[in-house]
């Protein structure tokens, strides 16, 4: 059974890296990190790609927008650059799949929205292979909201999109989300090529769905590995074609470095990673 590689999705530490990139790349690899994901790169691939070579890191994934015209995050919205300047980054860092971190929730509510969703994925995929790329989706909770004829409008999804176009779960999301995500898990087969270990006290409610209250990052209560609601051993062993099992805190509960070293020490110790 192949274990995945550890990661981290740099939109953990957003703050830190933009204050101290190198610096802030030197602690990850001093827990022992090797890979990381790349967020908001498409601005300045060169030096990221320097910073990285310089901590002997690289960034597998990344995430950046390619189904939006901005991209919305818990703390501001991020412009939409075009398809090819976000490939042509990506090769720059030597990222090797593109993943599209979030999709507006209205978009997932009816049958017309969630094919064009995967319509425009997959001519993603079309323009990413020229440049030697795929492509991804990395879910929230709010794929999980609509519901047609017994089928989750994430499930419709995953049916209506090519099978070169990479899945990304983040399993606390997921959770958040109502599913069983071990199940969930085992269900993407080799389509799952990552997932988001992160764990805390699921909302009670899922934020995205309609008539929720305004959400941010500040109202999660997210925790180290192991140590929240999310089933993460379970989910980890449901499936041998996860490749990577990247780290991510929307909201880290301490400190951003010690709590990605627990975390990492938490897919270290239990085996669950190579």
């Amino acid at each position: 059974m192949a274990l995945p590689l550890a990661s981290v999705q740099l939109y953990s530490l957003a703050k830190e890296f933009s204050a101290d990139m190198s610096g802030s790349l030197d602690k990850l690899a001093a827990i022992g990190l090797r890979n990381v994901e790349a967020f908001d790169f498409v601005s300045r691939p060169a030096e990221i790609r320097a910073a990285l070579d310089a901590s002997g890191l690289v960034s597998p994934t990344g995430h950046a927008p390619l189904l939006s015209d901005e991209l919305w995050t818990p703390d501001g919205a991020i412009p939409t650059p075009a398809p090819e300047v976000v490939f042509e980054a990506a090769a720059t860092i030597g990222i090797k799949t593109v993943i599209d971190p979030f999709v507006a929730p209205e978009r997932w509510l009816t049958e017309d929205g969630v094919a064009d969703i995967a319509e425009r994925l997959n001519r993603a995929a079309d323009k990413a292979a020229e440049f030697g790329l795929a492509v991804g989706y990395h879910n929230h909770a709010q794929e999980f909201v609509a519901d047609f004829d017994g089928q989750s409008a994430y499930a419709r999804f995953i049916e209506l999109t090519d099978d070169r176009v990479e899945i990304e779960l983040d399993l606390f999301w997921a959770l958040t989300g109502g599913q069983d995500v071990p199940a969930l898990v085992k269900s993407l087969g080799s389509r799952l090529v990552a997932v988001h270990v992160k764990d805390g006290v699921v909302p009670t409610s899922n934020p995205w769905a309609p008539g929720a209250e305004s959400f941010g990052s500040d109202t999660l209560d997210q925790r180290r590995a192991g140590t929240g609601d999310v089933p993460l051993a379970e989910s980890l062993k449901a499936s041998d074609e996860i490749r990577f099992a990247v780290i991510e805190y929307d909201k880290a509960p301490g400190d951003v470095f010690e709590d990605i070293g627990a975390s990492y020490a938490f897919l270290r110790d239990g085996g669950f990673i190579a």
